[in-house]
Parts: structure tokens; sequence; C-alpha cells
């Protein structure tokens, strides 16, 4: 679903935030990741701190930390992809026009396929990135790319941008009563600022790829991983699941991909520098691919959300993605499902009490009735606003109440009969199906004499379009085969 989802309120869930962590980097990485004393460790956090303290943009990265940290699932703990990312950072760092800044490294716990920087040294890579990557080179070309954006200042103008753009969306909210054009009208501006300018884009990578060959990696890493990006996002428009992410913010353009082939060959030929495969495979073997546990698991047309506890699913042709703040669900005939929650309140006592609140722009009061869904306390309403009509079914378990908001243009017909089948398949998940339910994950596993594409492929678990999705994962062109003894990735559970 594209825009669809900004008619709505955001999610509030109940608090499942991730402990904070990151990978602090100093030009000296690369004895950071190796086993040092605890005075030694004592000596070098000091050294860090001293560093970020010089740095004047460091305020506002510490500022946009704790939100990039919410906005993005947290942190993804893994000692091994800290280490191999300090040893990346470290060597990028020396050789850098700016060796005396102090970089923070966050693996964010997000399948979207990201990295960005927040001014004074907050680098971010998502496992959804790092799923896609095939060594550490590329994952070094991306890193290097955000580099050059904190020493050019990018993140600075973009900041000075987005206080602009705040007193744009204040002006929006008071000014215009309908909410669902005011939220489509703050999307707006917030994607104008999600990325950054493509002059911008471009000097980042012939500065990002200069920095990539003086440090000792294969500069091609960077065509390499924008050809990666391309099929991945081939792959996931195909789901209807395109948006989101660098895939689509990012576009690897062909025009773009030959500038990132010219601008290694000035710093060498093919095969020149080094690409660590070995050790990252080693690194992301285990990694979880797509949705965690913490954010619901998608499997065809189900959710499921572990911590909560229950399940529903979507009747074909509707298509099911995970967000961050809510589950979203495309259908036919321009229909839209957006799947939240909010903890229940005490002047708030029903389904039908939250539901008549005043939450919900344009409801039709004749409409409002009480009713049971599966056993559980429910409500159930339609609205109107502007071209589109809303059916909105509230369902009361465990002290919250979920929200199922379905959207269609007001000539839809069958809008009432999806909601009725999606909402009626909302319940709680018994201990058996817990159990059987865990997150997906990247295997590193050996090919064999007689492996091909379509077999290998055919091993994954809990993706569509098998063959398409192992290639791009894999850095395989339409017409590669696999050669024995070679290491591969598998997406299993």
């Amino acid at each position: 679903m594209k825009n669809k989802s900004n008619f709505f309120h955001k999610l509030l869930w109940s608090a499942f935030g991730l402990a904070l962590a990151g990978c602090q980097i100093l030009p000296t990485a690369e004895q950071i990741a190796s086993t040092v004393s605890a005075e030694e460790k004592s000596g070098l956090r000091l050294s860090f701190e001293a560093l970020r303290a010089k740095d004047p943009q460091s305020k506002i990265g510490a500022e946009g930390h704790p939100k990039v940290l919410k906005a993005n699932g947290g942190a993804y703990q893994s000692q091994k992809l800290e280490e191999l990312l300090a040893v990346v950072v470290g060597r990028l760092v020396t050789h850098s026009n700016d060796p005396d800044r102090a970089y923070d490294i966050t693996v964010l716990n997000s399948p979207a396929v990201n990295a960005f920087a927040l001014p004074g040294g907050y680098l971010y890579v998502t496992r959804g990135l790092l799923a896609l990557a095939n060594d550490a080179a590329e994952v070094a070309a991306v890193l290097a790319h955000e580099m050059a954006h904190v020493e050019a200042n990018h993140g600075v103008l973009r900041s000075r941008q987005a206080k602009v753009v705040d007193i744009a969306d204040r002006v929006t909210s008071e000014v215009v009563t309908n909410p669902v054009v005011a939220q489509v009208a703050k999307a707006s501006t917030e994607r104008r600022l999600s990325t950054f300018s493509q002059k911008q884009e471009l000097q980042a990578d012939a500065v990002g790829i200069k920095l990539l060959g003086e440090a000792g990696f294969d500069p091609f890493a960077a065509a390499r991983f924008l050809i990666a990006m391309d099929r991945f996002a081939k792959w996931r428009k195909s789901l209807n699941n395109g948006d989101g992410d660098m895939t689509s913010s990012h576009p690897s353009t062909p025009k773009r991909i030959e500038l990132a082939r010219r601008h290694a060959r000035l710093v060498g030929p093919p095969g020149i520098g080094d690409n660590n495969r070995a050790r990252f495979l080693e690194g992301i073997d285990g990694l979880v691919f797509g949705d965690a546990d913490k954010q619901g698991i998608i499997r065809g047309n189900r959710f499921s959300h572990l911590k909560l506890g229950v399940t529903f699913t979507v009747p074909e042709p509707f298509i099911l993605g995970n967000r961050q703040d809510a589950v979203l669900a495309s259908g036919p005939g321009e229909m839209a499902m957006r799947f939240d929650a909010e903890n229940k309140t005490f002047n708030l006592p029903t389904p039908l009490a939250y539901l008549k609140s005043g939450w919900v722009n344009g409801l039709l009061p004749e409409t409002v009735q009480s009713m049971r869904i599966n056993g559980l306390p429910a409500a159930t309403a339609r609205a109107l606003a502007g071209d589109w009509k809303f059916v909105v079914t509230i369902i009361e378990y465990d002290r919250r109440y979920y929200r199922f908001i379905l959207a269609a243009p007001r000539s839809a017909k069958q809008i009432d009969i999806s909601s009725a089948q999606i909402s009626s398949s909302f319940r709680q998940m018994s201990e058996q199906e817990k159990a059987n339910l865990k997150p997906l994950s990247i295997q590193i596993v050996t090919v064999r004499p007689g492996d091909t594409v379509v077999n290998m492929a055919a091993r994954m678990r809990g993706v569509q379009r098998k063959a398409a999705l192992f290639r791009s994962l894999n850095g395989l062109a339409e017409n590669a085969t696999l050669k024995a003894g070679e290491r591969i990735k598998l997406v299993v559970e």
C-alpha cells in the first residue's frame, strides 16, 4: 500500500523497546574490535567521549538518536556484527578526510534496506541491508557513502529544512480541520525530507567510492550493491510492497550504476581491493530476516504477534505489509487496511464508547453497533471523509483496543464484506501456535555439486517468489549458475 496508510492515526503500541546499543568507533577501531583489558577499554571510551565533545554537530545527532531507534525497531544485538562493523568503519575513518571524528555505528532492528547518518558521526545500518549485502566491501561502500554525507554537512542542511517543515506542519494542523487532509499534507513534507537531493547523493557516491578504494576495499562493491538494491526493489514491487526504504528512496538507475563503476575505475581496475566475504557471511549467519517477533510476523496472508498473542488473516488478493507503527494491507479496488492498537483507558470502558469518543472523522452515528467477535467485545461503524468511505472495527482483548480500519473509494462495493472477513478472523493465538511460529533468519550454506538456483531457492521458507529473492540476496544475475563449494544465503525458519 502506498499513501493510504497516512489517512489514519498512528499506532500507540505499549512498550516493547529494545535496549539502546551501538558500536562506537575511534580511528583505531581495529584495536577496539580485538580483545583488550578493562583498563584499556575505559581509556578508549574516554578518548571517544573527548572526540565527541569536540564535535559541534554532536548535539544534533544526540538529540536525533533516540528518535531513530524508536522509529526503526531499536538496536539489533549481535556482538559478531558489531565487531565486524567496527573493523570496517575503523578502516574507513583512518583514510577519511576527517580522521579525528568519532563515529557511532548502530545496527537497527528493521527489515527495511536502509543506512543513514546524523550529524556528529551517528551512523546507522539496518539488518535488512546487511542481509542484502554479500561482502564487507558492499557494506563499506554504503557506510562510506553515509560518511561522505556527514563530512559534507548534508545532514545539517536537512536538519535546518526540517525546522521549517515543522513550522509548516503546525500551521497545517491548526488550519486544516479535516484530519485526513492534514495527514496527507504532513506525509508529503516528510517524504520530501526523507532523502537527500540527487546532487547530494551523487556527490556522496563519488566521495564514498574514493574513500572505499583508499581504505583497501574493492571500489566496485558500490556498483554491485546498487545492482542488488535494484533486484531487491523489483522483487518487493512484485509483492506490491515496494516502499519505505533505500530501494525506493535511493533508486539504482543505470546511470547511477555506470557512474559508480566510472568512479571505481579511477581507483583501479576490477579485482583490486579486498571484500572480506568469508568473514562477512560468518557475521550474518543467523541474522533475523524480515519481521522480528517483537514487531509481529507475516506468513502469507496471516499476521501473528507472539508477544500480544493475537492473529488475523486477510482474504485473497489482499497483500499484508508490516510497519513500525501498524500492519497495512492493500486489496482490490483500491481498498486499504490499517491494523493497530491502543491501550484501554478507564474513561472509555467499552469498544462502543471508544469508537464514539470523537477520533473517527466523518463517523456515521446511525451505523455504530456493538457485537462480539470470536467471543470478544467489539464494535463497528462506517465513516465518510472526502472521496473515501471507511469501516472501522474495534475489538477488545487483554486491556487493549485493536483497530481495523478499512478504506475504499466511495464507489467501492466490497468494503463491508472484506471488512467482516478480516475482523472476524481476529482471535487469540494458542500456545502451540506461538511455539511453532518463529522469525525467519539468514542461513549460510555451501553449494554442493548439482545444486541449482531453482533447488536451492526451493529450500527457503516463509517467503514468496523464492527464486527471485534468492538471486537478489546472493547477487546473482538472471542467467547465473551456482558453483560447488561457494557459500550462499538462504532464508529459513
